[in-house]
């Protein structure tokens, strides 16, 4: 299984393994790892091994003593460092809509989808394993691991990319975009899942920033001399994120240059850490996949909509109701999965519980509220338009996409479980669940959103029972 925390030894007093500096990493973390995942909760009664029925108002209860924890501002400058983000990259989002052709879009939004699924996989996922421990050791030997892995599968992209060019299958130049943006979008996970270790959370959010005005910036740059193409848009993608990958690296050059310092290199050293962790790519990395599929469950609906106005609707729910779950993710998993792996075992799984609680809290406050606004605004306003009905819409898919606010947390703390395959299993079975249904009813209705979400739920509620038992449980580790 993954190797959820190193074995405890008997206080000998030997030491085992190289020195702890033997990396070259500062032997105290930065003060910035003190930050906590607090965004909803704090000093919460616990019971002795178990959060019982008399805590259920915890969460709630918490908030008043948030703003006292640095945790808790800390989280909320990155939140509004994304929000800033966000609303820095509508304006040349809205420019470029204006200015493109709708098949262009299309044709943006399938080189984004393609570069995102294929950057998952790049590392195999031996990111996550740089929170399964707070020592800077392992931490390096992670890193590196992550980076050999990586080029050897863009590698194989390069070389896959030239023979379908070869083939006639692709042009040469979208295929080089392509390239470029899987190879940033990867940099960029790779490093902002070691920045988000080491809780540097400054440099998370500035990134959002860069990013945010990069990427919409240089789509209208590049519109202008090469005419609203597809073209424009890819190279705007790639060398967008390109540009945030290098800023995030410059950000983070003092701890990459002792991560990868050539003394550090050892093939025997990436051969036993690959089989340490091989749990990565075997549970972790499907699982990932399974999830980024199990997202676009409405969208696949969409060709199946015999009504226009419905399926207009769904597209434009999609759209505002993925503005507000891409947002949470962003905010509380690096808080989430910095705090939880400062703790080990029992506390850790307490820990999670606890942090589980708050994000459930706020999750449902959030949707619930943006259902309310939507069946209000249409009523009130909308009424007689075209875009009549698209508030009870929103309604119904508030489910889906707040159940898959929350577990996507939950699934990036699933690095911490002594049961990887379970998540993994509890993917797969929701894809299958919303391939069937989808099928089953042949078109597009708000009944098959229904259903849809309520198969959100259910995959939910199967990533909660194994976030409130399989955190911090050490009967399981390394098999190695």
């Amino acid at each position: 299984m993954i190797d959820t925390v190193d074995r405890a030894r008997p206080p000998t007093g030997e030491r085992h393994g190289r020195p702890a500096g033997a990396d070259g990493l500062p032997e105290t973390p930065a003060e910035d790892a003190a930050m906590a995942a607090q965004l909803a909760l704090t000093r919460v009664s616990l019971a002795k091994d178990l959060i019982g029925p008399a805590s259920a108002a915890g969460p709630i209860a918490g908030l008043s003593s948030l703003a006292k924890h640095a945790g808790f501002r800390n989280g909320v400058m990155l939140a509004l460092r994304f929000v800033q983000a966000r609303l820095l990259s509508v304006w040349g989002l809205l420019l470029a809509a204006a200015l493109c052709p709708p098949k262009v879009f299309a044709d943006f939004a399938i080189f984004a989808a393609l570069a995102n699924l294929a950057s998952i996989a790049v590392l195999l996922r031996f990111e996550a394993v740089f929170f399964q421990n707070n020592d800077r050791l392992r931490l390096g030997r992670a890193f590196r691991l992550a980076v050999a892995t990586g080029t050897i599968f863009l590698a194989g992209a390069v070389i896959a990319v030239l023979f379908a060019a070869a083939q006639g299958w692709i042009l040469r130049g979208f295929g080089a975009l392509f390239l470029i943006s899987l190879a940033s979008r990867a940099a960029i996970r790779l490093l902002l899942a070691e920045a988000t270790a080491e809780g540097d959370f400054a440099t998370i959010g500035n990134t959002n920033i860069a990013q945010a005005l990069l990427q919409p910036g240089m789509m209208i740059l590049l519109i202008w001399p090469l005419g609203p193409v597809s073209l424009a848009l890819f190279a705007a993608d790639a060398f967008g994120h390109a540009v945030a990958a290098c800023y995030l690296a410059w950000r983070r050059r003092d701890s990459l240059l002792r991560l990868m310092h050539p003394a550090r290199w050892s093939l025997t050293e990436l051969i036993m850490a690959g089989w340490q962790w091989r749990n990565s790519p075997t549970f972790l990395l499907p699982s990932a996949l399974l999830s980024f599929g199990f997202s676009a469950a409405p969208l696949l609906a969409l060709p199946m909509s015999s009504n226009p106005v419905l399926a207009a609707h769904v597209a434009l729910a999609t759209r505002l109701l993925d503005v507000p779950a891409q947002m949470f993710g962003a905010v509380t998993t690096p808080l989430v999965m910095n705090n939880l792996r400062r703790h080990r075992g029992h506390d850790q799984q307490k820990r999670a519980r606890l942090v589980t609680l708050g994000m459930v809290a706020i999750v449902a406050m959030l949707f619930t509220a943006i259902a309310f606004v939507a069946v209000s605004t249409d009523e009130l306003l909308l009424s007689g338009t075209k875009w009549d009905g698209i508030g009870e819409v929103m309604a119904i898919m508030a489910l889906f996409y707040g159940s898959g606010a929350l577990a996507g947390p939950l699934q990036e703390m699933g690095a911490f479980s002594s049961r990887p395959h379970s998540q993994m299993t509890a993917n797969a079975v929701a894809l299958a669940a919303a391939a069937i249904v989808i099928w089953g009813f042949g078109s597009l209705s708000p009944a098959l959103l229904a259903v849809i979400g309520l198969i959100s739920l259910g995959r939910l509620l199967l990533h909660l029972r194994l976030t409130w038992t399989a955190i911090g449980d050490q009967r399981l580790a390394n098999p190695s």
